[in-house]
């Protein structure tokens, strides 16, 4: 059967192979101590992520003024920006 025939020709077919990301908002750093480190397992362990659906992501909705270094596995253009401006620094992981 030629391969025309074989894709699927409806809209919104499901993704094989989907990433999933722990998500979390700039705002939600604003609690923590200047100069902490930020990854996965220190927001864990403070209670602000409580299950780990996969590699961290970090999204710009929400004000940040304090310094962090933050490490995690992807990050959105405004969450770099907001961070950076705190005087952070952000790390790909």
């Amino acid at each position: 059967m030629p391969l025309y025939r074989r894709v699927p020709k409806l809209k919104h077919f499901p993704l094989v192979n989907p990433k999933q990301f722990t998500i979390i908002n700039v705002g939600r750093l604003a609690d923590l101590a200047a100069g902490s480190a930020v990854n996965l397992g220190s927001l864990m362990d403070a209670g602000i992520v409580t299950t780990n659906d996969g590699p961290l992501k970090i999204l710009g909705h929400g004000e940040l003024s304090v310094a962090l270094t933050v490490e995690a596995a992807a990050f959105t253009a405004s969450a770099r920006q907001k961070i950076e401006a705190a005087g952070g620094t952000c790390t790909v992981a």
